[in-house]
């Protein structure tokens, strides 16, 4: 076959998906323009270069040098002018000065975009629950001298910044950036109390069940979780607590769900327990998964059997089997931060000063839910797809590659319209 190679003179714009990205932000109002308030940010167009960037997998100040001369994505973003790298640096320091308030004018906007994202439930025989995933994810940020960074329980230097995600889809519902060294308990209590008043502001058709793991099993976050009225299911930290203790109470209480010559699986529910230091709170249930193993994984006889325990706080009324397997499924939202700090590169924070990088975490929140918005949008019309696909979320390097680096050529530059190629 013969091919014939010709040339053009029109520009050909290789990430023409911004343009979707960039409407996303137009409508939640990423602008920062607030003419009541005399605190106005001197460049808030600012925010919206940092997001131009992250919804392309972009995290480094460096990389805006790839647009200055690029006028698709100064039309896209409503620019006058594209900042060279130390400009964005330096003014994203000064827009961090007012942390506070850009940090909530931030989360107001992934409000209103949550609001036009459909949300889905879990099912359990008929009942549904929107699922609230919390849960601490290092950011390895090792060999920097960036403010904050500390060593993590992962056992390398970096930040331990929280994160919530909601839906089935996985979209982030908050996140605030820790010292790596801080434990994931501190200041939780008063982060769920953030999310539970963005929830509150959400349309939701479903009750709420939230999921943490034994980090968070304290008084305190039980207490937080309990009087917002939504349900729960907080895995339990055994501490000081027998394992022969809860291999007894599943003799008596629980039931036999698994048995063979290799173990013994019992569940089922104890009654009457309060989580300790705190007299105010009413006893509540736990639901428990107690293995006595005869067999380890390589096969060798045990002479003692090997007693497993896993126990859960919650208000569900939901069957102990239902209960174990929603808590499992709360294992997806590592596939969430993967999607954060692989897919879009926010693994190592660009900035050296933590108020900044406080700031790049919450627009890339917003980001995060731009790009997810668009890819659960794509899988709505799987017969316009050039490819077959059975899934239900589109992973977010995925819709990067496929709906953000599309080529395309900016023919009437002074409107903005694109034709894709």
């Amino acid at each position: 076959m013969n091919f014939i190679i010709d040339s053009t003179t029109e520009q050909v714009q290789s990430t023409g998906g911004i343009a979707l990205a960039a409407k996303i932000s137009e409508k939640i109002g990423l602008d920062f323009s607030d003419p009541v308030s005399k605190q106005q940010l001197v460049h808030p167009e600012i925010i919206r270069v940092t997001y131009g960037l992250l919804v392309q997998g972009r995290s480094r100040f460096e990389e805006v040098k790839l647009f200055l001369h690029d006028p698709f994505f100064r039309d896209a973003f409503d620019l006058k002018y594209v900042p060279a790298a130390e400009t964005l640096r330096l003014y994203l320091e000064k827009i961090s000065e007012g942390k506070d308030r850009v940090l909530q004018k931030i989360s107001q906007c992934n409000t209103k975009l949550l609001n036009m994202t459909k949300i889905t439930p879990v099912e359990v025989d008929g009942r549904k629950y929107i699922p609230v995933d919390v849960d601490v994810s290092p950011l390895d940020n090792s060999g920097s001298h960036k403010e904050g960074v500390s060593r993590t329980y992962k056992g390398h230097d970096g930040y331990a910044p929280i994160f919530s995600y909601i839906g089935v889809e996985g979209n982030m519902l908050g996140a605030e950036l820790r010292e790596g060294k801080q434990h994931s308990q501190k200041n939780t209590p008063e982060y769920l109390s953030h999310n539970i008043e963005i929830i509150n502001s959400l349309n939701l058709g479903y009750p709420v069940l939230f999921r943490l793991d034994s980090g968070n099993d304290a008084a305190s976050t039980i207490k937080v979780l309990s009087e917002s009225g939504h349900f729960f299911l907080i895995k339990r930290n055994i501490r000081k607590e027998s394992r022969e203790y809860w291999l007894d109470i599943a003799k008596a209480e629980g039931k036999i769900t698994s048995h063979n010559e290799r173990r013994t699986v019992y569940t089922g529910v104890h009654t009457g327990k309060v989580p300790a230091s705190d007299n105010t709170l009413n006893p509540m249930d736990i639901i428990f998964k107690v293995t006595e193993r005869y067999v380890d994984k390589s096969g060798t006889e045990l002479l003692f059997p090997k007693i497993e325990v896993e126990t859960f706080w919650t208000n569900l009324c939901e069957e102990p089997e239902e209960v174990i397997e929603l808590y499992h499924a709360h294992g997806t939202s590592e596939q969430f931060h993967s999607e954060l700090k692989s897919d879009m590169g926010v693994e190592r924070l660009p900035s050296g000063k933590f108020a900044v990088n406080a700031v790049v975490l919450h627009i890339a929140m917003v980001a995060f839910n731009a790009l997810r918005l668009m890819g659960q949008t794509a899988l709505l019309f799987r017969t316009d797809l050039p490819y077959e696909h059975t899934v239900t979320r589109k992973r977010l390097r995925k819709v990067i590659d496929d709906l953000i680096r599309v080529g395309g050529i900016c023919q009437d530059r002074c409107h903005s319209s694109l034709k894709y190629i």
